[in-house]
């Protein structure tokens, strides 16, 4: 059976698990979205679910600077000080640095944002759909759409991996969780930039970078 990618995204939605897993179980199940829901839990979905409860204390601080324009220093934990010396664990670290460099995002994941900036981009978003002539009735479903995209711009699990806009950072985050072995965790992070609240010249640093990680 031809696996599609409609297919392939639809059970990432459900599931949460990596693009290339869905479509490894999609195949093994020929196109049974049932039974390939149910062989990720079995693999690696339901290990991951059970390796997000524990500890994870160690880890690296990552820096990255680009062009002497942006600078970032991020914290990515891990249960062990084993893990935190794998390279395949210091170089997602330092994708993670470089995310951040490129797309900017201002939090972490959406519990993070405060409940008043929501309510505030709501108000905005209503106003927007309102002016565009849109039915009052479906307003309220184009906001939480809308918001939906707002936390995909400025929550970094959520927003597309700058080397792969097919995945996600979560999802990459959770891929690393079931190929490691291990509990991870993206705690915080710090991004700088040249000039940032001074009035000038606009230049958007952060698109370069992007060009540049996708190049």
């Amino acid at each position: 059976m031809n696996i599609t990618a409609a297919m392939v995204k639809e059970l990432r939605e459900k599931t949460g698990a990596g693009m290339m897993d869905c479509k490894k179980a999609l195949t093994q199940s020929e196109g049974n979205m049932e039974k390939a829901t149910e062989l990720l839990r079995e693999k690696g979905l339901a290990a991951v679910s059970k390796k997000a409860g524990r500890v994870a204390a160690e880890g690296l601080v990552e820096s990255y600077i680009h062009g002497g324009r942006i600078g970032v220093l991020v914290e990515v934990n891990s249960e062990t000080d084993f893990v935190a010396k794998n390279q395949d664990f210091k170089d997602f670290v330092k994708d993670v640095a470089m995310q951040i460099a490129a797309s900017n995002p201002q939090y972490v994941r959406r519990e993070e944002v405060p409940q008043d900036e929501i309510l505030k981009e709501k108000e905005i978003l209503k106003k927007q759909a309102l002016n565009e002539g849109k039915p009052e009735k479906i307003v309220e479903k184009m906001v939480e759409g809308r918001i939906d995209k707002y936390y995909k711009e400025v929550c970094l699990l959520e927003q597309p991996f700058v080397k792969n806009p097919d995945v996600t950072i979560g999802e990459l985050l959770t891929e690393k969780v079931a190929k490691i072995g291990e509990n991870l965790s993206i705690r915080r992070f710090v991004r700088f930039e040249v000039g940032e609240g001074i009035e000038k010249k606009q230049e958007n640093f952060a698109e370069e970078v992007a060009k540049q990680i996708g190049e």
